[in-house]
């Protein structure tokens, strides 16, 4: 019998001394294992005195493992022992089955670990679809729990580390992501954005030589504060954002350049109708409909009321052509077939009733060649509190077109314009480069401005930061809104910005872990978040 015991406690803990069986029972689906400690005595958790004074013993249930596809029970007699030292505060402690318990558990140790490699590999709800078929009896936030409870993984001391904000709630909480810029591993996430969160961290990792961050000034203060040993890198992404915003300045100031230009392509004639053509399907001499629509209600509606003629019930027809209830039912319904087609909408009184005859007049004086604004402007002048859309929709559609007039071409946008400028002249097409020369022929602050642009842009494509200085003098007196007020910013990160454009440090892979953590927040439908901020119990995601 004692072999069979030893045997059994083998197989059961092969790994777990200073337990032995003493006996083994099925119950159904379920074994009950009866186990009990064999050493003499334990040490006091926090004296560390060892003691053999035995106060009293009693079982303890924690769920196991599960054992030949059945659900283990194990039943554990623990003892409780006195502690001896008297400087000791401790009177009593039970002792502990080291890789079996831990105070307070109610689950053996294999099982916390199997659950917390089942939540690691498939989070919560898939962990607890494969757990069940298992036979373990858990939930899915027990396995984010248990995933939590996991030390986190040992990562050497990081030589370059990324930093960055992502939006817990997009537009009023934001937190930081630290990343190790050589491996592109998420080392923390903090909770808040500003320098009194990020210096600690980074004082904490005095290993620290290089620093990747945008042109935040909260993160430019803790490294400076925290690690002033390290060279700092204005990312290159954001140092052009930056100027194309800067250069959307600069084209806004100057778009009364941008008009009488070509238009970008050719554009759509519009529609024009008189009053006296007929609206499409409509006849103009009967009140009968035309169209396919209007044959084919004519068609259904005689075929409903036949075989109603017949004595077929409303369903029964429904049945038998293949159609919904209702659709028949609204066929039956209409004494003739045109009442199922609907004519023109009933016109409801506008604002521009009152204005209609002037601007007709007016549109026959000047054969059409008044453009829409002017007559626009006219009627408020006169009284209209309407929009110009509604002037121009209504003269397109009700007026007539004069032959040989074609209306001028609206000039290019802003942001247009803002393209043309930022984008290299090779990826821009022919008709593109075209009004790219032709806005910079007509304005030279445009054309000073697409200068420096691609003096910036080749600075930053081939690292050649050393001429930063000569550009920014050159912005600067250039005086145009929008770039000289970024270039004279430029100066107060200037080794930042430098190191920027000179080195191959940049935080392109911290973007990367914003748009991962994106990504988790949306799989995780607003559940993932820190352990305090109150709508999430995890302060990392397990996925």
């Amino acid at each position: 019998m004692n072999e069979v015991l030893s045997r059994l406690h083998e197989l059961l803990f092969p790994a777990v001394p200073g337990i032995v069986v003493v006996a083994v029972h099925t119950d159904g689906e379920a074994i009950r294992i009866e186990a009990r400690c064999t050493p003499t005595g334990a040490s006091c958790p926090d004296c560390a005195q060892w003691t053999e004074r035995v106060h009293s013993s009693y079982l303890r249930f924690p769920a196991d493992l599960p054992a030949t596809g059945r659900r283990a029970q194990l039943a554990l007699r623990v003892r409780r022992f006195f502690c001896t030292a008297t400087a000791c505060g401790r009177r009593t402690f039970v002792e502990q089955v080291p890789g079996l318990t831990r105070r307070h558990g109610q689950v053996t140790e294999r099982l916390r670990q199997a659950m917390g490699e089942i939540g690691l590999a498939l989070a919560g709800r898939a962990g607890a679809r494969l757990a069940q078929v298992m036979g373990i009896a858990t939930s899915r936030t027990t396995l984010l729990r248990r995933v939590m409870d996991l030390p986190d993984p040992t990562t050497p001391e990081p030589r370059a580390v990324g930093v960055d904000d992502f939006a817990l709630r997009r537009g009023h909480v934001y937190g930081t992501v630290v990343i190790d810029a050589e491996t592109h591993q998420v080392l923390d996430l903090l909770l808040e954005r500003d320098a009194a969160t990020l210096a600690p961290w980074l004082r904490a990792h005095p290993s620290i030589e290089v620093v990747c961050r945008d042109r935040a000034g909260a993160y430019a203060e803790a490294a400076t504060t925290a690690t002033p040993q390290a060279l700092q890198v204005a990312d290159r992404f954001h140092l052009w954002q930056n100027l194309a915003s800067a250069v959307e300045k600069t084209v806004a100031d100057h778009r009364s350049c941008l008009r009488n230009l070509p238009p970008l392509g050719p554009e759509p004639e519009p529609e024009w109708e008189t009053p006296a053509e007929a609206a499409p399907g409509q006849d103009a001499e009967t009140d009968d409909p035309t169209g396919k629509f209007a044959e084919r209600a004519r068609t259904h509606h005689a075929l409903v009321h036949d075989f109603l003629a017949q004595g077929m019930g409303l369903r029964h027809i429904a049945r038998h052509l293949g159609w919904g209830r209702h659709t028949v039912q609204r066929y039956a319904r209409a004494a003739r077939w045109q009442d199922m087609v609907k004519g023109r909408k009933r016109q409801l009184p506008s604002k521009l009733d009152p204005f209609k005859p002037y601007l007709a007049q007016r549109w026959a004086e000047t054969e059409g060649k008044v453009t829409i604004l002017e007559l626009h402007r006219e009627i408020t002048a006169r009284g209209f509190r309407g929009h110009y859309s509604t002037v121009r929709d209504w003269i397109r559609r009700d007026l007539p077109r004069q032959e040989g007039f074609t209306p001028a071409p609206p000039p290019p946008s802003v942001r247009q314009v803002t393209g043309w400028l930022t984008r290299h002249p090779a990826t821009l097409a022919e008709e593109e480069n075209l009004h790219r020369k032709a806005v910079l022929d007509r304005c030279p602050e445009l054309a000073s401005a697409a200068k420096l642009t691609s003096s910036f842009a080749e600075m930053l494509t081939t690292l050649s930061g050393t001429r930063l200085p000569e550009w920014i003098t050159e912005a600067t007196e250039a005086r145009l809104p929008g770039i000289s007020s970024f270039a004279a910013g430029l100066n107060s990160d200037f080794d930042a910005v430098t190191a920027g454009l000179t080195t191959d440090w940049n935080s392109g892979p911290v973007e990367g872990a914003v748009n991962r953590i994106k990504m988790l927040k949306r799989q995780m439908f607003g559940r993932a978040g820190f352990r305090s901020s109150g709508n999430a119990p995890f302060s990392r995601d397990p996925a």
